[in-house]
């Protein structure tokens, strides 16, 4: 294994907060105001050379009191290298926001999108930022640990 988030920490040393390996899945946290900066890196150094998104989602950690409560996880993938690297960026609720990705790789279009109407977390920048799964009317995110799994929606019909 390449050790690519070791790499990764020499790159950034006060911009990655942890870094662990753990069954081969390799792990960096780094700070919210260097996301941008480390996914270009990323995805134009020659020894990273991530060129595919696989995936990004969100996982609320407010069961756990997590602080802060949100981590936005990005999994990328470099078909000329094999190798692939999981991304975690910590985030509080008050300000649950982080910069769009679409620039670097347009499939981030549709996951920020996701993790937007599921989550409430907005991506500053991103061309189109609105639902995906649930309808424009319905209020709040149905994947915060606190949404009332009970919640009546307001009924949608045909548009006239």
């Amino acid at each position: 294994m390449p050790d690519l988030h070791k790499k990764l920490k020499e790159k950034f040393p006060d911009k990655a907060i942890e870094i662990h390996n753990h069954r081969g899945d390799e792990t960096a946290v780094i700070e919210r105001g260097a996301l941008v900066e480390a996914a270009q890196f990323l995805k134009t150094d020659p020894e990273f050379d991530f060129n595919v998104l696989m995936d990004l989602t969100a996982v609320d950690g407010l069961e756990l009191k997590w602080t802060p409560r949100f981590e936005v996880v990005y999994h990328f993938y470099s078909f000329a290298k094999n190798h692939r690297l999981r991304i975690k960026v910590r985030i509080c609720e008050k300000d649950a926001a982080l910069p769009t990705l679409t620039g670097l790789w347009p499939a981030a279009d549709w996951f920020e999108r996701e993790v937007w109407d599921m989550f409430g977390i907005r991506f500053e920048g991103h061309p189109n930022l609105k639902r995906i799964l649930m309808y424009e009317e319905f209020s709040g995110h149905p994947l915060r640990k606190d949404y009332p799994y009970n919640k009546r929606q307001p009924l949608i019909g045909p548009k006239n």
